[in-house]
């Protein structure tokens, strides 16, 4: 049996916890391969390394040198080193990724240095070979990983080899310069190990015993999920659940590997199954979890027999696609259509401007613009089972004196998606949460 480990950041802290993270992997030799991300936060109030050496990046950016920022990287890495007690030349690596980093002025490479170097340090805690993910992940052009020829080149770099520790979060374009996966992304690099060398088990270690059921932050003590689906995972993830990253499923989906989700401070908790979709068993619960995000605007367009207007909704997608805008959710009527955005990732006046080019493009009868509005995921392959789970849903947020401003739901009957004004996101979870697991 393969099993290939990912810890977080939490993991990978301090000396302590990778020694830890160590003694887990090394007390099941089925443990192969281990994937380790940069270190987190130590206590409240500490900084994420990557945090720091995106710091760096500007700092570099300004001066052309590291500063303060960095500073703190390499006190970290020597704290780190010195607590385990390594022979390890950590002030010569330190000093020559200084220079690297003044050298090559990428904000993507000087944010990849916390996994380089967190991994260097773990290979040589365990006395294992390390893997340099610039040799193994391949980029495309476009900034897509090139699945197949990454695929190959793990599998080569790790044939043979009893143990190996790879780099999380990057790997290399064509012309071998550093790019870095979105934040969290040392959960795809596990899966593209786990995927490459044909695991049987990907194990993501984090500082939680598995998925709660909806942000313990809003609900206190959520019952945990036992076992969730890959479609199930990746609606969660999408919608701000963020134990594991939202694409971290799409490498190990193909071989239908499951995924374990384990607690390195607790190793002996149960954690949480993610299995292939195909193999899912019902487990009783009409919800599986809820998720959500605030600070979305939703376009709303309205015209009388849009319907039977050839192209109306290819002339709209074409105003989103000549500004480079994704849209997260089109719910639509038989005279409407809305398009739900991601506000972060809109510029100034970019929504007066889509709003302006949706003008000129289909002359619609209304056009209006909603801000601050949050997105509730109800998710769960029971829901399809149970007749009446909207009616208990949407009956559990009328209890709750909050008004609906939109809904929208799949065809697969997976999940309903609901949009309640900022204000009263935490309210409607508490609500639908009371509803469902109480």
């Amino acid at each position: 049996m393969i099993k290939v480990c990912k810890f977080g950041g939490t993991s990978m802290a301090d000396g302590m916890t990778m020694r830890r993270a160590a003694a887990i992997v090394e007390s099941d030799p089925d443990r192969r391969f281990v994937v380790v991300s940069a270190p987190g936060k130590r206590f409240g109030g500490d900084n994420k390394v990557t945090d720091l050496l995106y710091e760096t990046f500007r700092e570099v950016k300004d001066t052309g040198k590291c500063g303060e920022a960095y500073g703190k990287v390499a006190a970290r890495f020597r704290s780190i080193t010195a607590e385990l007690g390594l022979s390890f030349p950590a002030d010569e690596l330190l000093s020559k990724t200084a220079r690297q980093i003044e050298e090559e002025q990428s904000e993507d490479f000087t944010a990849s240095r916390g996994e380089y170097l967190a991994g260097r340090i773990m290979a040589e805690l365990l006395g294992v070979p390390f893997i340099d993910a610039c040799e193994t992940v391949r980029f495309r052009e476009n900034g897509m990983l090139d699945n197949e020829r990454t695929y190959a080149l793990t599998a080569e770099a790790l044939r043979g080899k009893r143990r190996a520790v790879v780099a999380g979060f990057y790997g290399a374009d064509g012309n071998g310069k550093v790019r870095t996966f979105s934040r969290g992304g040392s959960d795809i690099s596990g899966a593209i190990v786990a995927r490459a060398v044909g695991a049987d088990l990907y194990e993501n270690w984090t500082d939680v015993s598995g998925f709660l059921a909806c942000d313990p932050r809003i609900v206190p003590d959520p019952v945990r999920i036992r076992s969730l689906s890959y479609k199930e995972l990746r609606e969660l993830s999408y919608m701000g659940a963020n134990v594991l990253h939202s694409e971290a499923i799409f490498p190990v989906r193909e071989a239908d590997i499951p995924i374990l989700i384990k607690n390195t401070f607790r190793p002996d908790d149960e954690g949480t199954e993610i299995v292939p979709t195909s193999k899912y068993r019902f487990g009783g619960r009409t919800v599986t979890g809820i998720a959500g995000k605030k600070n979305f605007g939703v376009i709303f367009i309205e015209k009388s027999l849009m319907n039977s207007e050839i192209g109306f909704a290819r002339r709209i997608l074409s105003v989103f696609e000549q500004y480079g805008i994704s849209f997260e959710h089109m719910p639509s009527g038989i005279d409407t259509m809305s398009f739900v955005l991601d506000e972060s990732e809109l510029k100034e006046g970019m929504m007066d401007a889509l709003v302006s080019g949706i003008e000129e493009a289909v002359h619609p009868d209304h056009v209006r613009v909603f801000d601050d509005v949050a997105l509730i995921a109800v998710v769960g392959h029971g829901m399809s089972r149970n007749i009446g789970t909207s009616a208990r849903l949407f009956r559990a947020i009328a209890r709750a004196g909050v008004n609906v401003r939109m809904i929208d739901q799949g065809s697969s009957e997976l999940n309903i998606i609901v949009g309640v004004d900022n204000d009263n996101y935490e309210r409607t979870v508490r609500a639908v949460y009371e509803e469902f697991f109480r």
